[in-house]
């Protein structure tokens, strides 16, 4: 049983997004960042500050799943959240599969 929870711990983290580009995050409300200039600046403000916050709650080496998942905490705190299916690598495979 503890097997599969580490398991099960371990996938979630594979999950983890990095998206960094002001194109994969949106509000709440789910306008994408980069569509507003007064949403954009909000995301320039807050995202160095989560960047900073995430080197001493996570890890200070950017491509960590600890580092990434302090600035994700730290931006969902601020409003702004990943965009859906976009925001985790593992959804790669499926990114076209209805197209065919």
């Amino acid at each position: 049983m503890r097997i599969l929870i580490a398991l099960g711990i371990a996938a979630s983290f594979a999950c983890v997004s990095a998206a960094q580009a002001p194109a994969q995050w949106q509000t709440y409300s789910g306008v994408r960042v980069d569509s507003d200039p007064t949403i954009l600046a909000r995301f320039d403000r807050t995202y160095p500050y989560c960047e900073q916050e995430a080197f001493r709650r996570g890890s200070t080496d950017v491509n960590s799943l600890w580092h990434v998942t302090a600035l994700r905490n730290c931006m969902y705190r601020h409003g702004i959240v990943d965009r859906g299916s976009y925001s985790y690598p593992a959804n790669a495979l499926f990114y076209n599969f209805l197209d065919r």
